[in-house]
């Protein structure tokens, strides 16, 4: 079976077994050896990074979608009922010469819940938190404290 390929287009290369220690390798060998690990260590913790804000960052775009079409949706239907509204406070008042009578009050009552409704988002934006690769920053603490504990 073919390995999938990556974004570049090259396949992916397979994971490799840990070496076995050599008692009789030299210390610049080691050094490089955990540098190589190091830095294999540290491009799969971005690659993780990058896959988490990734699919936050679609999440909170498909919910982006999907609510601006509701938006639309509702603001057309909105505009139905304030013409209704509107003609129904002229009927109650039985205004029949001056028509924007309906129209003044219905207008201040919207600008009334427009800014209940901005005070709402307002709240709600600030409890919101930002997209930050959680699991990644996890790891990389756990890396942190593993590399600098000393035998």
């Amino acid at each position: 079976m073919a390995e999938q390929p990556t974004e570049q287009g090259a396949p992916a290369p397979p994971p490799q077994p840990p070496s076995v220690p050599d008692e009789n390798r030299s210390v610049g060998e080691l050094i490089f050896d955990v540098s190589e690990r190091v830095t294999i260590l540290v491009r799969e913790e971005i690659e993780l990074a990058k896959a988490e804000i990734t699919e936050k960052l679609a999440t909170l775009g498909r919910g982006a979608g999907i609510g601006a079409a509701a938006g639309v949706f509702v603001i057309g239907a909105l505009i139905m009922l304030m013409f209704a509204f509107a003609w129904l406070i002229n009927d109650l008042l039985g205004v029949e010469s001056a028509v924007w009578a309906g129209f003044a009050i219905e207008a201040l009552l919207l600008v009334i819940l427009a800014a209940i409704a901005g005070l709402i988002a307002k709240k709600l934006f600030g409890e919101v938190q930002s997209p930050t690769p959680d699991m990644a920053i996890e790891e990389l603490k756990e890396t942190k404290e593993t590399l600098g504990k000393t035998p």
